[in-house]
């Protein structure tokens, strides 16, 4: 039985805990959950009890892919934007990728720079991913100690000349290196030699940049990543999958027992490239939002478990850089503060349950990124909380979010899923849209 300490009870009709959903009183002392009871428990003397009635209590959400952008690029996000929007949508903690800021995330020194532009501006707890690049394997695992999460590499180019991708050479000496250490090496998979033969043409055609990212570049480069992982007895992980042509050859994988997972975004599963309208780079990204068709074998592979965890993949930039010409506006979806009620509402309209996306959103990155405190309603765990009203359901209106640029492939779209409250260790960060100051805590793997 919680004791005198518990200091905040949270309770509902509807809790979600990892044996189902239940009417529950959640009882949390120091930041972390006491214990999982009734919902009609005493309730210890002096404790605060908050009462959400009907609305579904979620343990906040695990986004493992957010490009945050900062230092160096802060006008296309930064800390204080992006973990704002984190906290509006639901989201608890997010580890940020090596790229995109400046400098990388590839060396302890460039760690340090980063962690030091974060620590004052976090609304949630935030991580860092490091770069695999091909001159800094030396590197590895000096950042391994320095607690980042793990290292991301490109096998085509990343569209920033400071995060030069590998070659295949690269890739193996990268990959034995960090098996040695038994860390994990995250994944932007597609072959660059399969993008070079593709068809490439400017302008707002959405086909033509569709035909321009083929699906057997993301096949291929994930056949060659599957067969060095075995070779080398790696963890590898894949990052965004929109081609479910690779799903059997990762179910067979993992049925062998090599070391791959793989991870899903909202915009692949929510969005489809019958509907992209052309001139609309608000939905260009890499690899690309592919056909309805593909669109339900991905859902199939979700539901059969051969897709991990759903992630953002939030990768913003500032309004000028999304002209309409989908050749050279620049490949990314912001969806951090959307990820939750995009996916509930399709999920729902699937058959699926909150249960699922909460696997597939909280439980599933936070066992990716071993945040064992992270991604479940239960004893011993952070007491991070996402409140939503599921029923309930709102239209994008793209000034109305938290991100730094109004930029989104959601804008006027009606989702379900409307977040009440999101609380991190207990401290309520986010109600009705009013954001707290910063509490976050910067993360470290454990070690």
């Amino acid at each position: 039985m919680p004791g005198v300490d518990v200091k905040l009870v949270l309770r509902s009709t509807r809790v979600v805990t990892p044996e189902g959903i239940r009417a529950a009183a959640v009882f949390v002392a120091g930041g972390e959950i006491e214990g999982v009871l009734p919902y009609d428990a005493v309730v210890p003397a002096g404790a605060r009890v908050v009462d959400v009635g009907g609305d579904v209590v979620m343990p906040g959400l695990v986004d493992t892919h957010v490009h945050v952008n900062d230092p160096g690029r802060a006008e296309w996000e930064g800390f204080w934007t992006a973990t704002r929007a984190a906290a509006a949508g639901g989201v608890t903690t997010l580890l940020d990728m090596p790229l995109n800021s400046l400098p990388p995330t590839t060396t302890v020194g460039n760690l340090r720079v980063k962690q030091d532009v974060a620590r004052s501006k976090a609304h949630v707890d935030v991580g860092f991913w490091g770069g695999a690049l091909p001159g800094n394997v030396k590197d590895l695992r000096p950042l391994y100690d320095a607690g980042v999460f793990g290292f991301k590499c490109f096998l085509s180019p990343s569209g920033v000349e400071e995060f030069p991708e590998l070659d295949q050479e690269q890739l193996a000496r990268s990959m034995a290196e960090i098996a040695g250490f038994g860390g994990l090496l995250i994944v932007h998979a597609e072959d660059p030699h399969h993008l070079a033969e593709a068809p490439q043409r400017s302008g707002g055609k959405y086909a033509d940049f569709l035909a321009s990212r083929p699906r057997d570049a993301e096949n291929a480069a994930i056949a060659h990543l599957i067969a060095q992982a075995r070779r080398l007895g790696a963890r590898v992980h894949v990052l965004h999958l929109s081609s479910a042509d690779a799903l059997p050859l990762i179910a067979e994988a993992k049925r062998e027992g090599v070391g791959v997972s793989v991870e899903s975004c909202p915009h692949f599963l929510t969005l489809t490239a019958e509907e992209v309208p052309d001139g609309a780079t608000e939905f260009k990204c890499c690899p690309p939002i592919r056909e309805a068709v593909n669109q339900d074998a991905l859902w199939a592979g979700l539901a059969d478990g051969t897709i991990d965890c759903v992630v953002s993949d939030h990768s913003p930039c500032t309004t000028d850089l999304k002209t309409g010409d989908f050749a050279s506006a620049w490949g990314g979806i912001s969806s951090l503060q959307l990820g939750l009620p995009a996916m509930w509402t399709e999920a729902r309209r699937r058959g699926h349950s909150l249960e699922d996306v909460v696997r597939w959103m909280s439980a599933g990155p936070a066992a990716l990124a071993g945040l064992s405190r992270k991604g479940a309603i239960e004893a011993g765990r952070d007491a991070d909380f996402v409140v939503l009203a599921p029923e309930e359901s709102f239209t994008v209106d793209p000034a109305g979010l938290q991100h730094r640029n109004q930029v989104t492939a959601y804008a006027g779209k009606t989702l379900h899923g409307v977040v009440r409250s999101t609380w991190l260790r207990g401290t309520r960060i986010a109600a009705d849209g009013v954001l707290a100051e910063p509490t976050g805590r910067l993360l470290e793997r454990n070690h």
